[in-house]
């Protein structure tokens, strides 16, 4: 027999997390042949190691520059700084001066910094940097690869995790900085426009030459991958949630978005956690791999590959071949990137252990000092040589643009960012005059040309007008975002975004309804919800779902005085108010049931809505429709209503008006779902009329299983001396069915803990055939006092070893205790 004591459940109860790494033994020889011979990688493809120690020590983030080099944020302290430890932490500039596919020269550019998160070069002899709470931007003045000035460009950036930060630093076609933040972050940053918030994960986009600043999208755990298409299309990963990629649109809610409503899920469901993104393709690599979206599972020690395409609005993702998979303990792929040579090149973070959760900061298993840059290629195809010389002439950057390479059309932007504006709009507008009208990439190059164009802040609207007819989707949406952007020079905007609304492709129409919210009038929100009338897939909805809220100050105030009414049409005013989720909406929505307006398919969900939001008086007309004697609703509609007033009840402490011992009439419903919620919201609201038929329903022995349970939670949810006493009675009596046993004390459990667990104990004692004790203690382990309780009561008290053994495993697996 085995006697459990009070300080071994004590133990347990303490117990929150089984840290997976605490018990790592598997630690490597650090050879860095001997970590390349593990690599399997795809029919024909090689890798070979770029850089590694001692050239360059635990890389974070990575980035190339026009002339080939690789930018490297690397991070010794990581992942917290000793007390009186020195900030040493630098940024690394690597290069391959003879190009031959190993990198030979390292420069020290900036060091003395704190956990640089992000790194990303300007192409105009500096970089970017995201250090801790600041971006900060470094100068090289006379062209030696050291910093020689460094400005604070934003700060107020949160520092509650440190691989939360900013990180993820990305240029766009548009000649924006996009750059990632993660859940545990809180930011408040102060620029000329005003001061702009993040609380939690999401992502940036800034425009360095006007510090305008604003957020793409919220939400995610730990984002660390973010890429632009060549439509200008964002997709993102994320280090710490399971979805692969997902698809990213202006306003978009992803996971743990504080506040969310609603999110928009991934496009690999159950895929593992990625961090890093590249979009990949040139003519080195296979030409089926063109567009293929490249991400690191990095617990899983290997390189994930996507094929991304179409599906309606959004898009959709399907897994291929690894580019990397190991069995090497300490190859944790974190960053990944398209090279100049057309290779694709991968940051090793290189340690057995994940991250600094796991296991002790200070823990010496940690490797501090490793980091290796992996090269894949792919020897029966030709290398590149893609690099652009910094004084290339401005008219052969621009012709740049039409290069294959998507590395080759980014740089070229980026420089042609440090050029004399007026000259290079001159320039390309002679290019633009130059493309051959029956080039099949035609307006993908226009495309191109219109972004430089927001890039050096030189916008052509005739350009973007234009491209706005263009027979290709995939642009006209990119044009309707593109002037998003710049509303200030587009009085033709209005018009645009309502054309957009209309179009035939689902994924205009997003773009034309996130458009019209920065445009808040009546008029673009009965605009934004015509969309409605086409075919909606699931990012579509999402768009004028929160269009809907984004608009609600304005449209919501004119619907309630008369004012608005959708120009009529009752579903998009229902699906308006829906979307919402206000007490304020409940008025109108009770107007339209009342006046007989609503569709027929809408007043099921409507109903549910007013259930859920409505005040004592809109509670009430909905409880007077289920309890109506000559009601015709359906018993399931009868029963969802029911259930919704009780939740609103627990919720919002909220009840229906009028008499509330009606709803025991409904206590011999031949629906049991119509019973069992009656009875449940009869205790929830603690009518004292139905408490003598609810006890009889508890004891009476032939009563349906659902009914007894849904009598015992009743019973435990008025809450007084004999609800505790009825309870006891009930699970001590041996008569008592079983499951009625359990159920009693686990209702118990939430009036009196103490006399539950001796109940639960004494049941575990005389172990009734049948008997699980995981469910016997499983109600009162996850309780705040459970386990101290179940502590007491077994103290002195002996169980079979098999019993014993069960319990503390549900005891050490029970949920973190409420504070109920």
């Amino acid at each position: 027999m085995y006697r459990l004591s009070l300080a071994l459940l004590f133990a347990i109860a303490s117990t929150s997390v089984a840290w997976a790494q605490r018990d790592l033994k598997n630690i490597p020889d650090p050879d860095p042949e001997l970590e390349r011979k593990t690599f399997i990688l795809p029919e024909g493809a090689e890798v070979n190691l770029w850089a590694g120690d001692p050239q360059m020590h635990k890389p974070i983030q990575m980035n190339f520059d026009a002339q080939g080099r690789l930018w490297i944020a690397s991070s010794e302290v990581y992942p917290q700084i000793k007390p009186g430890q020195p900030a040493t932490d630098k940024i690394l500039v690597l290069e391959d001066t003879d190009f031959d596919g190993d990198a030979d020269k390292t420069h020290v550019f900036a060091e003395g910094l704190l956990i640089p998160t992000g790194v990303i070069p300007d192409d105009a002899g500096g970089c970017y940097v995201a250090n801790s709470t600041e971006l900060l931007h470094f100068k090289d003045t006379d062209g030696d690869l050291k910093a020689d000035e460094k400005r604070i460009v934003l700060s107020g950036f949160g520092t509650e995790d440190t691989h939360h930060l900013l990180h993820t630093l990305r240029w766009g076609p548009d000649g924006c900085l996009y750059m990632n933040q993660s859940i545990y972050i809180h930011s408040h940053i102060e620029t000329p426009h005003g001061v702009k918030r993040l609380n939690g994960g999401g992502i940036w986009r800034f425009r360095p030459e006007t510090l305008e600043l604003e957020v793409l999208c919220t939400g995610f755990v730990n984002t660390w991958g973010h890429h632009i298409d060549r439509w200008g299309q964002s997709f993102a990963t994320d280090g710490a949630y399971g979805e692969g990629i997902n698809y990213v649109f202006p306003g978009s809610v992803f996971v743990t978005a504080p506040g969310a409503k609603r999110i928009v899920a991934g496009l690999n469901p159950g895929s593992p956690k990625h961090c890093g993104l590249e979009i990949v393709g040139g003519r080195h690599l296979p030409p089926d791999w063109d567009g293929n979206m490249i991400a690191n599972d990095f617990r899983a020690h290997r390189v994930c590959r996507f094929v991304v395409t179409e599906d309606g609005s959004g898009y959709a993702s399907r897994q291929e071949t690894e580019v990397i998979k190991s069995s090497h303990p300490a190859f944790r792929p974190i960053d990944v990137k398209m090279g100049p040579d057309g290779a694709i090149y991968i940051a090793d973070w290189y340690n057995p252990i994940i991250q600094h959760g796991e296991v002790d900061f200070r823990d010496e298993r940690r490797d501090h000092t490793r980091g290796r840059i992996w090269r894949v290629t792919f020897p029966d195809r030709p290398l590149l040589d893609t690099r652009i010389a910094a004084d290339e002439p401005t008219e052969k950057l621009i012709e740049r643009l039409a290069a294959p390479e998507e590395w080759v059309r980014q740089h070229a932007t980026n420089m042609l960012k440090a050029r004399d504006a007026d000259d290079v709009k001159k320039q390309l507008d002679a290019w633009v005059g130059r493309i051959d009208a029956n080039d099949s990439e035609r307006e993908q190059l226009l495309l191109r040309a219109l972004w430089l164009g927001e890039a050096i802040q030189r916008i052509d609207t005739g350009l973007a007008m234009q491209l706005a007819q263009s027979p290709d989707h995939r642009v006209r949406a990119a044009v309707v975002r593109h002037v998003a952007h710049e509303l200030d020079r587009y009085p033709q905007a209005p018009a645009l975004f309502a054309k957009a609304v209309a179009d035939e492709h689902p994924r205009v129409r997003l773009e034309g309804v996130r458009a019209l919210t920065l445009l808040p009038s009546l008029e673009s929100t009965r605009l934004a919800a015509t969309a409605l009338d086409k075919p909606i897939d699931r990012w579509l909805d999402f768009a004028v779902w929160q269009a809907m809220r984004d608009l609600a100050p304005v449209w919501l105030p004119a619907v309630q005085s008369g004012k608005f009414d959708f120009g009529g049409n009752t579903d998009h005013l229902v699906f308006a108010l829906k979307a919402v989720e206000s007490p304020d909406v409940v008025r109108p929505l009770v107007a339209l049931f009342e006046q007989d307006k609503l569709p027929a398919e809408r007043v099921p969900s409507v109903l549910e809505l007013i259930a859920t939001l409505g005040g004592p008086q809109e509670l009430g007309t909905i409880f007077n429709l289920v309890v109506a004697p000559d009601s015709k609703m359906p018993d399931a509609r009868k029963a969802t209503l029911l259930a919704a007033l009780v939740e609103t009840s627990r919720m919002r402490k909220t009840q229906p008006a009028g008499d509330l011992n009606r709803v025991a009439t409904l206590f011999r419903s031949e629906s049991e779902p119509v019973r069992t919620a009656a009875i449940h919201a009869a205790g929830t609201w603690k009518v004292a009329a139905a408490r003598a038929e609810i006890d009889n329903w508890l004891m009476h022995k032939e009563a349906p299983p659902a009914t007894r349970s849904a009598a015992i939670e009743a019973v435990a949810a008025y809450g007084d001396v004999p609800a505790r006493e009825l309870l006891r009675t009930l699970a001590a009596a041996e008569a008592t069915p079983l499951a009625d046993r359990l159920s009693a004390l686990g209702a118990l459990a939430s009036l009196d803990v103490n006399a539950a667990a001796s109940g639960t104990v004494d049941l575990l004692t005389a172990a009734p055939a049948g008997l699980d004790p995981a469910a016997a203690v499983g109600a009162i382990a996850s309780r705040k006092e459970g386990p101290a309780a179940l502590a007491k009561a077994l103290a002195g008290k002996r169980l079979a070893p098999d019993v014993a053994k069960l319990v503390l495993r549900t005891v050490r697996a029970a949920p973190q205790p409420s504070d109920e």
